[in-house]
């Protein structure tokens, strides 16, 4: 088969190799899969430069996020039948055949496709247990978001919307504004020219937002503190801006509001069963027409791999990067 392998550490492109192999064999307790989509995320090229904390031995095989058929599986795989669609995280699954303990694969309705099915898997449980467990947005509420045309903040959009919130999302320059405009952003800003700040408080009449979503840190929770409504909440998500903000702790107390941490991944380790209740809510408003994850481009072929990590590296891509192993 065919599987991408890093053999030393560094960008993507550099460390990145097409090769081929033999099919990995399940072992008790894990299934198969025929991979048709592996979603791209940013921790993947992290551990092309040993820079997540997860450091596996070298040579590795990246991606996590699969969706595909099962093809074979393991001693003692109770629930999971040959054949059936799953999705879920498996070990190196930028390759054609990958493996994943079955008590994660994570059963598709029908109408699903692969690649939709992908983008579910991280950004979008991340999201419903940000909004929902995290925040408990309510229905009329104003919510910002931030990268809201990256693969996470489309997923906040659409799920902000589904919950009846209010949306204002940013992005920086005019093609990923528009990305947000087509989502169905209640108000789109481009925070390369608009003063966040002003125009926040314009659209909510200076009450400022009651939920924000912040996967980028730095500079931008610096700005959108200011714009925190009185009992809100503030989501940290993640830092992709490079820098870990600090919050004054009095203002958090004169503004009455909360900063509260999304940790989907700690939180499924905890409670297991969230997992799977999580994403079939997902599945079920994604055939109700409520969410349709949004993939850039179309889904690529297997060797375009480690072309698109630096694409999202560069922030030059929008949606989800889903690459296609059988083409």
């Amino acid at each position: 088969m065919r599987m991408w392998r890093a053999h030393e550490l560094g960008e993507p492109i550099d460390v990145m190799k097409l090769e081929e192999g033999d099919p990995p064999r399940p072992r008790a307790g894990e299934v198969l899969i025929d991979v048709h989509a592996v979603g791209l995320n940013f921790p993947d090229i992290l551990q092309c430069r040993g820079a997540y904390q997860v450091k596996p031995a070298l040579p590795f095989t990246v991606g996590s996020e699969i969706a595909g058929v099962v093809t074979e599986l393991g001693d003692g795989v109770n629930g999971v039948a040959v054949g059936d669609r799953v999705a879920g995280n498996a070990s190196g699954g930028l390759a054609e055949q990958a493996t994943m303990r079955a008590s994660q694969a994570l059963p598709l309705s029908a109408t699903i496709p692969a690649a939709k099915a992908a983008a579910l898997i991280s950004n979008y449980t991340t999201t419903y247990y940000a909004l929902h467990d995290r925040a408990q947005l309510r229905v009329g509420e104003y919510l910002l978001v931030h990268a809201g045309a990256g693969g996470i903040g489309s997923s906040a959009i659409q799920l902000g919307l589904a919950a009846g919130a209010q949306v204002i999302a940013t992005a920086g320059g005019p093609e990923k504004v528009d990305v947000c405009r087509k989502l169905g952003a209640t108000v789109a800003l481009d925070y390369k020219t608009e003063d966040l700040v002003e125009r926040v408080r314009e659209i909510t009449d200076g009450n400022g937002v009651d939920v924000v979503y912040d996967p980028v840190g730095g500079d931008i929770f610096d700005q959108s503190r200011r714009v925190v409504g009185w009992n809100g909440r503030y989501l940290v998500i993640g830092f992709t801006s490079g820098r870990i903000p600090q919050a004054p702790a009095n203002h958090v107390l004169l503004k009455n509001y909360s900063i509260v941490g999304v940790h989907w991944g700690a939180a499924v380790a905890r409670e297991p069963a969230a997992m799977p209740r999580t994403f079939a809510k997902l599945i079920e408003l994604y055939d109700e027409g409520k969410i349709d994850p949004l993939i850039f481009r179309e889904p690529l072929p297997l060797g375009a791999a480690a072309d698109a990590l630096m694409l999202l590296a560069n922030r030059r891509t929008w949606g989800k990067v889903v690459i296609d192993p059988t083409r």
